[in-house]
C-alpha cells in the first residue's frame, strides 16, 4: 500500500463494510442538564445504549425505544455519536474477549434528526424491502453457499427478526431518527484511530462480502467439519499443527483464520490462539465464488489428509 490516499480509502472500505456487516451500534446523546459542560471531556454526562439501524441513502436510521433518555435528549441537543463494531458471532465472541482483542470500530458524530410523520411510511417500507430482499438472496444462492448459510440459520433469523421487530408494531415502540455525520473515525482493536474524510467514506463501497459476512463465519464455526477443514489449512498451508481453528472474517480477497497453535514462548501455555490471513490467487467477485473457492481448499486439503485423518 503506497500513500496516505491509499490508506485512507482502504480504512474508508473497512468502515462501509463495518457498517453494512452489522445492525445494533451504541447511540451516545447529551444528558439535557448538563448541557452547557463539555460534549468532550466529560463522559459522565452522556447516556449511551445500544439501538438498532439500517443504511439508507448512505445515512444510519436508527430505532429508538421509546422509553430511552435519548429521545429527551435530543430535544434539547441534537448533537451525538453513533458507534458500530465489526460483528463476532456465535462463540467467537467470547473466544476474542478472552484474549482481549476488540472488534475494529466505527465511530460518527453528528446530528440526530428525528424522522418527520410523513417519512416514517417510507422508512419502514424500506426495512421492509430490505428483509425481503435478503431473504431472496439468500433462498437463491446455489447450494454451495447455502450449505454454510444452513449452519447460520439461528444467526440470520436473529438478524431477520430484529429488523422485522421494528416495522411490525410489537409490544415495544421506537421514535426513528436520521443520523447525519459530521466526522468518522476508524478505530482499530489495538485502540489506534484515523479520522476518516466523509466525502471518501461516500465514495468508497462496501467490500461485497460484508453483508454476508456474519451468516458466513457463524455458520463455518458451527460445522464441525468445516472446523476440521480449518485446522487441515493450517497443517497444509501453512505448516503448523493446529488443535483448534476459528473463522474470524471473509472478504473479496480471502480470509483471517484464529488457530490453536504451539506457543512459541518458552513459558506458559502450551498452546497459544494466533491469527493467520489466507489470501486467494485471484479475488472473488461475490458470495458465492467466495464459498466456492472455500468449498475447493476444503476439497484439497481433506484429499490430501484422508488417509491420515480418517475424515
Amino acid at each position: 500500500m503506497k500513500g496516505s490516499k491509499a490508506n485512507l480509502s482502504t480504512l474508508a472500505e473497512k468502515c462501509k463494510t463495518i457498517i453494512v456487516s452489522n445492525w445494533k451500534g451504541y447511540l451516545n446523546t447529551i444528558k439535557p442538564e448538563d448541557k452547557a459542560r463539555s460534549f468532550a471531556t466529560s463522559s459522565h454526562i452522556i447516556h449511551t445504549s445500544k439501538v438498532k439501524y439500517v443504511m439508507r441513502r448512505g445515512k444510519p436510521y436508527l430505532w429508538v425505544p421509546e422509553s430511552e433518555p435519548h429521545n429527551v435528549n435530543i430535544m434539547f441537543d441534537e448533537r451525538g455519536s453513533f458507534s458500530v463494531a465489526h460483528p463476532y458471532p456465535g462463540p467467537l465472541a467470547a473466544l476474542l474477549k478472552s484474549r482481549g482483542k476488540v472488534p475494529n470500530r466505527v465511530a460518527l458524530t453528528g446530528e440526530i434528526i428525528p424522522v418527520k410523520e410523513k417519512r416514517i411510511e417510507a422508512v419502514n417500507k424500506y426495512v421492509e424491502e430490505a428483509i425481503q430482499s435478503e431473504m431472496r438472496a439468500i433462498s437463491e444462492t446455489p447450494y454451495s453457499v447455502r450449505s454454510i448459510l444452513s449452519s447460520s440459520d439461528h444467526m440470520y433469523a436473529s438478524r431477520c427478526e430484529s429488523l422485522k421487530a421494528l416495522v411490525d408494531g410489537g409490544s415495544e415502540k421506537y421514535v426513528i431518527y436520521k443520523f447525519v455525520p459530521s466526522s468518522c473515525m476508524f478505530i482499530d482493536a489495538n485502540g489506534a484511530n484515523r479520522e476518516i474524510d466523509l466525502k471518501v467514506l461516500e465514495l468508497s463501497k462496501a467490500d461485497p462480502l460484508g453483508a454476508w459476512s456474519t451468516n458466513l463465519v457463524d455458520g463455518i464455526n458451527k460445522d464441525e467439519s468445516r472446523r476440521r477443514a480449518l485446522i487441515l489449512f493450517c497443517l497444509y498451508y501453512l505448516d503448523i499443527n493446529a488443535r483448534d481453528a476459528y473463522m474470524v472474517s471473509v472478504d473479496t480477497k480471502g480470509f483471517d483464520l484464529l488457530g490453536k497453535v504451539p506457543s512459541e514462548e518458552e513459558a506458559g501455555d502450551e498452546y497459544q490462539w494466533r491469527e493467520f490471513r489466507f489470501e486467494f490467487e485471484e479475488e472473488t467477485k461475490d458470495v458465492e465464488a467466495f464459498c466456492h473457492q472455500l468449498v475447493e481448499m476444503e476439497q484439497e486439503v481433506v484429499n490430501k489428509f484422508t488417509d491420515h485423518t480418517g475424515l
